[in-house]
């Protein structure tokens, strides 16, 4: 996009995205943010301009700021923006541990040493990765939070499959509380 006119003064807020239409097709969407000014001179420009991506036509549509599921930087969780997040403090996207992703190394407890493990644990050298698998908080896989592997994000754009897994997260929350207090429903 960089060599292309009509982005010569167009800055790119993220790296865009391209997602296949569908399974079969031969066509894409790629979702891309840009720095604009406040009445979205920029955008004005770009909207409904066509222009030569390899061998391939692009026309450039406007969409709604946000048409997909938000996830929260602070939890890691979807479904709500950074700004309205009701955690009482940062998640790992890594090891889901309560700390930020630059303190992993120094608050992780699989990079601090544990000498009363069995076999004792060393603490991680500096320099290198962490030597144990990523737990994503969504899922449970291994990978990070924000990874595309995640069916989380792969369903991003898709609401009604992320109100269905917070509706099954739901559920499995009110079973565990009453399956704590004998099995009484509250």
């Amino acid at each position: 996009m960089k060599h292309i006119d009509l982005f010569k003064n167009v800055s790119l807020a993220t790296k865009p995205h391209i997602i296949k239409a569908s399974p079969k097709s031969d066509m894409a969407i790629i979702w891309f943010d840009i720095w604009d000014t406040q009445n979205g001179s920029k955008a004005k420009l770009l909207i409904n301009h066509s222009f030569n991506l390899g061998r391939h036509i692009a026309t450039v549509r406007a969409t709604n700021m946000n048409p997909g599921v938000p996830q929260c930087h602070n939890c890691w969780k979807w479904g709500h923006s950074t700004f309205s997040c009701r955690a009482h403090g940062s998640r790992c996207q890594k090891c889901s541990g309560p700390h930020k992703l630059e303190h992993h190394r120094e608050l992780a407890w699989c990079c601090k040493a544990n000498p009363k493990s069995n076999p004792p644990r060393l603490k991680t050298a500096q320099g290198m990765p962490c030597p144990y698998s990523f737990k994503c908080i969504n899922c449970k896989g291994e990978h990070m939070a924000n990874d595309y592997k995640c069916l989380f994000w792969r369903n991003r754009f898709n609401r009604d499959w992320h109100s269905k897994k917070a509706q099954e997260a739901w559920e499995t929350k009110a079973n565990t509380i009453c399956l704590a207090v004998g099995g009484k429903k509250l």
